[in-house]
């Protein structure tokens, strides 16, 4: 969300956000809804003065005055009430909108309609070369049995999937391995429930739109979260930190839960775009400077990178476009490692700079050296996500003889094994 006085100051630099970011939303309509709820203030203020000029004619006036007097004081009394009702229809209107306005992206993010206008960053590692026909990562499962996909599918219906056997071992001991990367870079762990209140969900961002890609639970009106971003985000609401608490780093591990409305038929082979998976992920939540926060921007990136170069696979990083980058996102890289059986690179990780636009909407403040309270700016990144990762894992360090390569760096986790 971003501040009225900017939007009312800037129109054009927001209406260039609204364009570059493909976002539904009429800007005149929401200055017009701006101006109706301060035209309707200021006569709600202007009969304040009034009413309040009017009960000072009651000391000296004679009686015949006094009944004139309290008449029109009832009269102003309904016509503030009358008011009072379209002033909140019209704060309602206006925040509706308000919720739908994008951040002005960072000078140096790519301009593009959608996902084809990316920028590649740099690449790490090689893409494998195989000397044998290699397998794709749902013929790996079944040949060596370490997923039921068929069977669990009519128990928990398309999209879910189940490990079996030393994958079950791996997933987690990727998942530990984040946890260990990110509390020795300092962040606090912090394991959260998969549910939220919607409020946490308009603090990030996620709504009033993406509704559909959210599991709701009508009877006890809660949602099942897709990244621990949202309960996160929301566990400093209402406070006033102090600017030497900051930056506060978590590192959260959920189970987490997506719909993926609108993708059916594209992308739904074995283990990827699941509805149910794991993830830690990396929160930051910062003073509002922007050198500090794209200092901090780099090292999520970074340390996601040193876990998928820990695990030696080949991956590129990508600047996402203002097209595919989302309304809330200031500077965005994506981290796409490579599948070799598609012959491409899938989205791994999603590292994002917000600057203040979810802050606004969470209230999330501090109070700096000089007293100011401020909003803060965050940001967030995957560490690691089960079991989207196995996918370009499995597929990279298949060997000949039909086993899996573990990579050093895994292999205290993996009780010491070299290969699956």
């Amino acid at each position: 969300m971003l501040d009225i006085k900017f939007i009312r100051e800037n129109p054009d630099i927001v209406r260039k956000a609204i364009e570059q970011k493909r976002v539904k939303l009429n800007l005149d309509e929401l200055l017009s809804a701006d101006s109706r709820l301060m035209e309707l203030k200021k006569r709600n203020q202007a009969l304040n003065e009034e009413r309040n000029a009017n009960s000072k004619k009651m000391k000296g006036a004679s009686p015949q005055e006094r009944d004139a007097i309290i008449a029109r004081g009832r009269e102003i009394g309904q016509e503030i009430d009358a008011l009072k009702a379209d002033t909140e229809a019209a704060e309602l209107a206006l925040q509706n909108l308000l919720w739908l306005v994008p951040l002005p992206a960072s000078p140096d993010t790519p301009i593009g309609l959608d996902e084809s206008g990316n920028q590649q960053v740099r690449t790490w590692g090689a893409k494998p070369k195989f000397e044998f026909k290699p397998l794709d990562h749902v013929e790996i499962l079944q040949k060596r049995d370490w997923a039921e996909l068929e069977r669990i599918a009519t128990v928990s219906g398309s999209r879910s999937y189940s490990l079996k056997g030393d994958l079950v071992i791996l997933e987690h001991a990727m998942l530990r391995y984040g946890l260990e990367k990110l509390r020795a870079k300092g962040f606090t762990l912090i394991s959260v429930p998969a549910m939220a209140r919607e409020h946490a969900f308009v603090g990030t961002g996620h709504f009033p739109t993406g509704r559909e890609q959210v599991y709701h639970l009508k009877e006890d009106d809660i949602y099942l979260a897709g990244t621990a971003e949202v309960p996160i985000n929301s566990l400093h609401t209402g406070e006033i930190l102090g600017e030497a608490q900051l930056p506060i780093l978590y590192g959260g591990v959920s189970p987490c839960f997506r719909r993926e409305a609108g993708s059916a038929g594209r992308d739904v082979r074995g283990l990827i775009r699941v509805h149910q998976f794991n993830k830690v992920e990396q929160y930051i939540l910062c003073k509002n400077d922007p050198a500090e926060s794209e200092r901090l921007h780099q090292l999520l990136l970074a340390t996601s990178e040193e876990i998928l170069q820990d695990f030696e696979l080949h991956y590129q990083v990508v600047a996402v476009c203002t097209g595919d980058m989302g309304a809330g996102k200031f500077k965005m890289f994506d981290i796409e490692t490579w599948v070799p059986s598609e012959n491409l690179y899938r989205e791994t990780h999603s590292c994002s700079n917000l600057h203040d636009w979810q802050a606004r909407r969470s209230n999330l403040r501090y109070r700096d050296e000089g007293g100011t309270v401020r909003f803060c700016h965050t940001l967030n990144n995957t560490a690691i996500a089960t079991p989207r990762i196995l996918v370009p894992f499995l597929e990279q360090h298949q060997q000949a003889n039909g086993r899996i390569r573990i990579p050093p760096a895994l292999r205290n986790w993996m009780g010491g094994a070299s290969e699956l």
